[in-house]
């Protein structure tokens, strides 16, 4: 089984529609070597740190001013509401970005507006399963234009309370899966809360959960992006032909959410769930603390979902959730590469992750600190991961309404199809 592949998938169809959208960012950047720090007794540099989360915040404030209480070369300025892609193009991004790794940032990888961080000592810290990760939503080669600073990894949250008093183990099979959820219907209790109205919801879970357990993500989607235009019903590869038996686990699914999911949100369920509604929850770790506000006291646990009836097939599902980078553009690059140094220490970088229910990203780190997470820490220290579907989808076609449809009742086939005429347009598109 492979659990991650070293480049390629749909997402390079995705860089290039971002990079037609994103017009003139290459044009607008000018290369800039690094300003050398003040001597001693000048006056500290000044460098912008642009923050895309805004639930982190607080906390990256208080690390940078513990960072301005340990030295007086460099100062820094936090950003959380600029443009990107107008800074970028105004030839004025920030000196230092942390930003969830995702297509959002691909335009700027792609034309070589990211420095190459690959000579910094806390690049050769980085777990180096987790590389691919970046590679497949965007590379620029020969550079390593970011570094992963947190991994989120997401499963089936369950109540361990309720697993146990109906005697129950966690499934490691489907047909362990369907057992338990047929024992916890005779037992008068719904297997899993469904929050089908936020279609996010559903194309992160039941979507992305069945595909990652049955495919080889990456295989599939560079195979995807090689038949480009051709995609179809007589393609070698199709999302018709290799989707089809994921979506038909991912409709098997539907029997076992309660009744009303369709009108019920991400708010709905965090709570239901905390009240005891259900036995599971197909979120990620971000609903965590959402449950604890209602039920402080609630024993959870993860599970990757087995959708088939081998155990070696179970993965988790992750997404770089920040990571850090520098532009070429920035006049500061050596003040910026110091306090992206400092970003890296274990004391902050685990900190970060511990506070967050994130994956560490460095060899050395410890593994997750919040005891439900710790049923998915086998298969991250394996690799068993693989990034959702949903995000290597091209953003231009709306993967979580058709995701809904189907959670609706609608035709899987249909949407398959649609996946696929969609897909062949965008890359037609991208290569005229």
């Amino acid at each position: 089984m492979q659990h991650h592949a070293t480049k390629g998938t749909g997402a390079a169809i995705s860089r290039r529609a971002l990079l037609l959208g994103a017009g003139g960012i290459g044009a607008g950047l000018a290369l800039a070597g690094c300003a050398p720090l003040g001597s001693s007794g000048a006056r500290p540099e000044t460098i912008t740190f642009y923050v895309s989360k805004p639930e982190v915040i607080g906390y990256f404030d208080q690390v940078i001013a513990r960072f301005h209480e340990s030295q007086s070369r460099v100062r820094v300025v936090r950003d959380s509401t600029s443009s990107m892609s107008a800074n970028f193009v105004r030839n004025r991004p920030p000196d230092l970005g942390c930003w969830n790794y995702n297509f959002s940032v691909a335009p700027f990888v792609e034309h070589g507006a990211l420095t190459d961080l690959s000579d910094l000592p806390q690049a050769d810290t980085i777990n180096p399963d987790l590389w691919p990760l970046l590679e497949q939503t965007a590379d620029y080669p020969g550079r390593k234009s970011a570094l992963p600073y947190s991994v989120t990894a997401a499963s089936v949250i369950y109540d361990k309370r309720r697993f146990a008093q109906q005697g129950l183990d966690v499934p490691t099979t489907w047909s362990e899966f369907t057992d338990v959820c047929e024992r916890l219907e005779r037992a008068g209790i719904t297997p899993i809360y469904g929050t089908f109205k936020d279609n996010w919801t559903i194309a992160q879970g039941m979507f992305d959960y069945s595909i990652g357990g049955m495919l080889d993500v990456p295989r599939t989607f560079d195979a995807l992006e090689r038949e480009g235009t051709t995609v179809g019903a007589d393609s070698r590869v199709s999302f018709q032909k290799d989707f089809r038996a994921p979506m038909e686990r991912m409709t098997q699914l539907l029997q076992w959410h309660q009744k009303g999911a369709a009108s019920r949100g991400y708010g709905d369920g965090n709570t239901a769930f905390a009240k005891g509604e259900a036995a599971m929850y197909l979120q990620g770790p971000w609903a965590l603390g959402e449950i604890a506000k209602t039920n402080p006291d609630m024993d959870l646990g993860t599970f990757p979902l087995p959708v088939t009836d081998d155990a070696g097939d179970n993965k988790v599902r992750v997404n770089v959730d920040l990571a850090l980078w520098i532009p070429e553009a920035s006049r500061k690059q050596e003040a910026a590469r110091e306090f992206l140094s400092y970003l890296m220490t274990a004391k902050v970088n685990d900190k970060y992750n511990a506070d967050n229910n994130g994956f560490g990203v460095r060899k050395d780190a410890p593994p997750a600190s919040n005891p439900a997470l710790q049923g998915m820490q086998s298969y991250y220290d394996d690799a068993a991961f693989y990034l959702g579907a949903s995000q290597l989808i091209p953003a231009e076609i709306p993967v979580a309404n058709y995701a809904q449809s189907i959670a609706f009742g609608g035709s899987a086939g249909q949407q398959l199809r649609t996946l696929d005429a969609d897909w062949a347009r965008l890359a037609l598109r991208s290569a005229a």
